[in-house]
């Protein structure tokens, strides 16, 4: 499939001092929030919970990096296409879905760690579970059957032919704009309260917020290039 040549009307680090910001400003809140009673309660085989608490805290940030640099090096040279052919979606699909399966991983393996840190009343936590599964689950699945896979990915980076694509306007992206990012990292909530664990959902909120940051200061403008106005669905 051949890939014609992108706009280049943005550069590799556009906006990506913002992204740093928010890095460092994420970490001292984080850090500030680590000694608060129950945060670092408990273990998990024989590691602290702090050490699965930064452990948590590093997986978005690397997930969204990895992510803004293979979307910009295509986007502005096409390096992915341009080594690996149409092997480059895919691969970069790959290492996409491993990383965003460790953010639910290792938010779940925190919650094992500070298990019973929270002290909720059980019909509280109950109805939350309930409250947060319904909307993040029918996010998920409209996204599986509406907006596919490989649209979510950003195939729209390496593919013209995803570029034609109407606004997706069916299951969840019917009432909420940006559906994916508003809803669906809910699920990142569910092992803190299942657990009852303060620190996993802590850093589920940091998973939460910090998606917006890549839409900000990544996806947001990348659309911007590539559609000529506007922005991506998310």
């Amino acid at each position: 499939m051949p890939h014609p040549q992108q706009p280049t009307t943005i550069s590799f680090l556009y906006r990506q001092s913002y992204h740093l910001l928010a890095v460092v400003l994420s970490v001292l809140v984080l850090a500030w929030a680590a000694g608060l009673d129950g945060m670092s309660s408990g273990s998990l085989w024989g590691w602290p919970t702090q050490i699965w608490y930064w452990l948590t805290a590093a997986v978005p940030v690397i997930h969204q990096a990895y992510v803004m640099i293979v979307w910009r090096w295509q986007l502005i040279a096409q390096g992915p296409t341009r080594l690996f052919g149409d092997r480059a979606f895919p691969l970069y699909g790959v290492g996409f879905m491993i990383l965003f399966g460790l953010r639910l991983v290792t938010v779940i393996l925190l919650a094992l760690s500070n298990r019973g840190s929270l002290g909720a009343n059980p019909l509280l936590v109950n109805s939350l579970i309930v409250l947060v599964s319904v909307p993040s689950l029918y996010v998920l699945y409209s996204v599986a059957r509406y907006f596919g896979l490989k649209r979510a990915l950003g195939a729209d980076h390496f593919d013209p032919a995803f570029r034609g694509a109407p606004l997706e306007e069916r299951g969840a992206f019917r009432f909420v704009d940006n559906a994916m990012y508003v809803a669906g990292l809910m699920v990142l909530y569910l092992p803190g309260l299942i657990w009852g664990s303060n620190a996993a959902l802590l850093l589920a909120a940091f998973n939460h917020a910090y998606v917006w940051v890549h839409y900000l200061t990544t996806e947001k403008p990348d659309m911007q290039v590539i559609y000529r106005s506007g922005s991506g669905q998310g």
